[in-house]
Order: structure tokens, then C-alpha cells, then sequence
């Protein structure tokens, strides 16, 4: 059999002529591929329960479809690993604080559905190093973890500036972490969260400090396979929904009451007005089951990563546009 006949029929078969939402329908889960582990965006908790802003997105969109946030199974994933993972459907969505970059986009096959958290790469470093800013790195080793842009970052920035530095790299965080905390490198370097996450697992927290600079940009976001539109769509404006529901003051308290609302974009987002979910294939009152079930944006980042979580991490450049922040989403109408 030739190769192109191979494909031929590869791309014939059922499986994959049916639209991810169809199988997902029939499964009756959505299969969501996540951190192995990471406060705030993809973790077990005590009683094995995935919590996190990452897990919150999945649930959102089980809710969009099923009505029921509880519908989805969480696969968790190495950084090598998430890309194959959605490109092989072992997953329906990629929800792993993965970066948006061009390469990722055009390349991979992928389609990022939006930006759910606004991240900058930064150092972590020994308090006893007395180091001010990420130039006083020079002739530093540095632990970091390959396969992410992290590691090209971090050549970007020495390489541009002329500083000498050693990598030391290793393939599992585990590893990298473990490595900076046995002291074999002077700082340890990814997204400015996953920082201030892992820093707080370190057995002597006051000893390590975080320094000022931001050396990227870093925009984590959810991502689907190319070629299924309805799905993107899907995937996608439940991140606007989220976003719409804080704007509007839709909370998970009173999103039932909302549903009353003489405002009209509260109608149209909550279905009680026009039929906006029938253009994603799901019931017009989509939006809110998926309030229901993780609240709205802003809920679930103080939920996970804001005052209500041990993170206590600002909301700064995540706040909604009208609080001086990126977060925006385009109207339901």
C-alpha cells in the first residue's frame, strides 16, 4: 500500500470524519490534557480532585456542552509530551499553561483558542546571592527546563546582551526544581507564576526570592487541533464567556437571578434573548451552566491564583480591560 493511499484512507475513516463535539457527545466527557502538577493552574488536591484555573477552563466547557462541569477527564502531561498528546486525540483540549507563539500555531497543527492567563518569564534566586536584577546573572548557572520557550528566552536575553551564562537543563520540572533546590545552579528561570507556585514547595520559602525582571512575553492559553472550526469555536468563546460574565457582574451567586436581567447583553449572554448557542451546535443558555458550575473569570482567578488562594498573586496585567488590565473579550450579539 502506498503512502498516499495509506492517508487516503486514514482520513476516510468514521473516527475521523466525526467533529471533535460529536465524539466528545458520544463519549460523554471531554478528555482535557493538563499540568502533571502546578498550584494554581493543574494540581490534585488532598482528595485527588483537579483544582486550578487550567481545570476550571475544562470544566467551563464540559458545562458549555453537558450542562455538568464534572464531565471531563484530566490527563496530565509533561511539557515534551502535551503537543502529541492533541495531535494524536488523546485529548479534546490542551489546558497545561502552554505558551502562544507563532511556531506553535503555524506548525504543530494546533489552534490556541485564546489567552487565559497574561505571563512573563522571570528568575528565582538564593536571598544570600544578593542579586538585584537578572543582569547581575552574568557568568551564572542557570536551571531550566527544555522543550518550553523558557529555554530560547533565556538565550535571547544573554545572547543579546552579551552575558555569558551555563545552562543546566533537564526534560521533567521535577528535575529542574530538584536541581536548583540541591544548589547544583544559582537560579532557576520559567513563567513568573510557576515561580511564585514552586517557590512556596520549598522548604525554606524565605530563602529564595523572585527578581524583578521580566525577560518575555508569555501569553498561556487553551489549545484544540486545526481543521475542526466548530470546536475552536467552542473552546474559544468559552474563554469569552468567562470574560463577558465578569465584565457583567454574572457571578456563580447570582447567575440564576441574572437570567431576569432588563440589561440586554446580560440577556444575550445567559440565552434569554436571541439564540446564540445554536450557532456553537449547544443550548442558548450555555453560558450559564459554565458560570454555575467554576464561576466567572475573575472568581475562578482569585479562586486559584488571586487573595483566596495561598498564591495571593495580583491580578495585574489579568484584570479586565476597564480596570486597567488585558483581559477582553468581544460581545455576545
Amino acid at each position: 500500500m502506498t503512502i498516499l493511499l495509506a492517508f487516503a484512507l486514514l482520513a476516510a475513516s468514521p473516527a475521523l470524519a466525526q467533529s471533535t463535539l460529536e465524539v466528545v457527545k458520544k463519549r460523554g466527557e471531554v478528555v482535557c490534557g493538563v499540568n502533571t502538577g502546578l498550584a494554581g493552574f493543574s494540581a490534585p488536591d488532598d482528595r485527588g480532585n483537579w483544582v486550578g484555573i487550567d481545570v476550571d477552563f475544562c470544566r467551563a466547557v464540559a458545562a458549555a456542552i453537558f450542562g455538568d462541569g464534572r464531565r471531563v477527564r484530566f490527563v496530565p502531561l509533561n511539557a515534551k509530551e502535551r503537543f502529541t498528546a492533541l495531535q494524536s486525540r488523546e485529548v479534546d483540549i490542551l489546558s497545561r499553561n502552554t505558551t502562544w507563539t507563532m511556531s506553535r500555531d503555524t506548525s504543530l497543527g494546533l489552534n490556541f483558542a485564546g489567552i487565559l492567563y497574561f505571563d512573563g518569564q522571570a528568575f528565582l534566586t538564593r536571598r544570600a546571592l544578593g542579586l538585584k536584577s537578572a543582569e547581575d546573572l552574568r557568568g551564572a548557572s542557570i536551571c531550566v527546563q527544555s522543550g518550553t520557550t523558557n529555554e530560547l528566552n533565556l538565550a535571547d536575553y544573554f545572547g543579546t546582551r552579551g552575558l555569558d551564562y551555563r545552562p543546566v537543563v533537564y526534560e521533567r520540572l521535577v528535575e529542574v526544581i530538584g536541581a536548583y533546590s540541591s544548589g547544583r545552579c544559582d537560579a532557576f528561570t520559567t513563567d513568573s507564576s510557576q515561580l511564585i507556585a514552586e517557590r512556596t514547595r520549598l522548604a525554606d520559602t524565605d530563602q529564595h526570592v523572585m527578581l524583578p525582571d521580566l525577560i518575555s512575553k508569555e501569553p498561556l492559553g487553551p489549545a484544540v487541533r486545526q481543521g475542526d472550526a466548530g470546536w475552536s469555536n467552542i473552546v474559544r468563546w468559552t474563554l469569552f464567556a468567562l470574560v463577558n460574565a465578569e465584565e457583567l457582574g454574572v457571578t456563580q451567586a447570582n447567575v440564576e437571578e441574572k437570567r431576569n436581567s432588563p440589561n440586554p447583553e446580560i440577556r444575550r449572554l445567559l440565552g434569554t434573548e436571541g439564540e446564540y448557542g445554536r450557532g456553537l451546535g449547544l443550548d442558548d443558555d450555555w453560558v450559564v451552566s459554565i458560570v454555575r458550575a467554576v464561576g466567572n473569570y475573575g472568581e475562578s482567578f482569585e479562586r486559584n491564583l488571586g487573595q483566596g488562594s495561598p498564591l495571593k498573586i495580583a491580578r495585574g496585567r489579568n484584570a479586565l480591560w476597564k480596570d486597567g488590565g488585558l483581559m477582553y473579550a468581544p460581545p455576545v450579539r
